[in-house]
């Protein structure tokens, strides 16, 4: 860093490992390191210079030129000022070139991010794609079930057990479920996506445990559980089958997107989906203000 001016691998590899044990989400472990690998490559090309404010700054203005959304410039300056606390923690940096840098303004965005998803018809398409004759079509097509059918995250579909699934006011519903910052909610399940469900653990013969597990290549289970990555997986997979470039937090928004078109009202979209606020649902949802068809407009009274 300042003082060891990162002139050796051996440093930069214990710095970035104390920034990974820091967090404790699996997908922001993934991307700091995605981010702070990126960083040393391009600070390797510039003669490996004392990390400094104008080094990361010259950094930042890299990153514009090379055209990268201001979102993602933003969550690299987040690995970065992670690594810098983690270096003065160290004894690697002094307190005083570690603020200089954390002070730095990430990149402004503008306008709303109104993000992917797909229509209803493309949805419908894109559960039918696995091939339900073999096992490991079943188990693809239960888990592109779960994320449209019920908003969940990928990291939650993964953690899924069948204790998880039981019944309320004669419904199937996905109870207890534990979710992004250890929020644990409730979300009710169609009826399509539980039989889904049914068709692959019967024929895995799972009968406890983790709903989505690993599979050989001959299509038999081989693992306990089913990472998030692999989750990932399935899903670009088969929705390059029906020429979209969709990941899972798309399904996420999809089914938002769907029940809200399908008339259900925001607050249970909000529940369902795990937002503490219901702003962050109207964001997510890009809902604005219809002044051709208003709240008002609805309520039935008249002088």
């Amino acid at each position: 860093m300042s003082d060891i001016a990162l002139a050796t691998r051996s440093p930069v590899a214990a710095i970035m490992q104390a920034v990974l044990d820091s967090v404790g989400s699996e997908h922001t472990r993934r991307a700091y390191e995605r981010a702070l690998s990126e960083f040393f490559v391009w600070h390797e090309k510039q003669g490996r210079p004392k990390l400094e404010r104008p080094v990361v700054q010259r950094y930042v203005s890299f990153l514009r030129g090379e055209g990268v959304p201001p979102s993602s410039i933003n969550q690299r300056l987040s690995a970065i000022r992670r690594m810098v606390r983690e270096a003065v923690e160290n004894g690697a940096l002094s307190n005083e070139i570690a603020s200089g840098i954390i002070s730095i303004q990430g990149a402004q965005r503008r306008g709303k991010r109104a993000g992917n998803w797909l229509t209803k018809d493309e949805a419908q398409e894109l559960l039918r794609k696995p091939n339900v004759n073999r096992r490991k079509g079943l188990r693809d097509r239960a888990i592109l079930a779960v994320l449209i059918g019920c908003g969940l995250r990928r990291e939650e579909a993964a953690g899924l057990t069948l204790a998880h699934i039981q019944q309320r006011d004669g419904r199937w519903v996905i109870v207890d479920l534990l979710g992004k910052r250890n929020k644990v909610r409730s979300v009710p399940m169609p009826n399509w996506t539980k039989s889904a469900l049914d068709a692959w653990t019967r024929t895995a013969g799972i009968i406890d445990g983790a709903i989505f597990r690993a599979m050989d290549k001959g299509g038999k289970v081989a693992g306990e559980t089913l990472t998030a990555q692999a989750i990932r997986n399935v899903v670009v997979f088969y929705s390059s089958m029906i020429s979209k470039d969709v990941a899972p937090h798309d399904l996420r928004r999809t089914y938002a997107k769907l029940a809200h078109k399908g008339g259900s009202a925001l607050d249970q979209i909000q529940l369902s989906l795990g937002h503490d606020s219901i702003k962050t649902t109207e964001t997510y949802l890009g809902v604005d203000q219809d002044l051709t068809d208003a709240p008002c407009d609805h309520i039935g009274l008249q002088l």
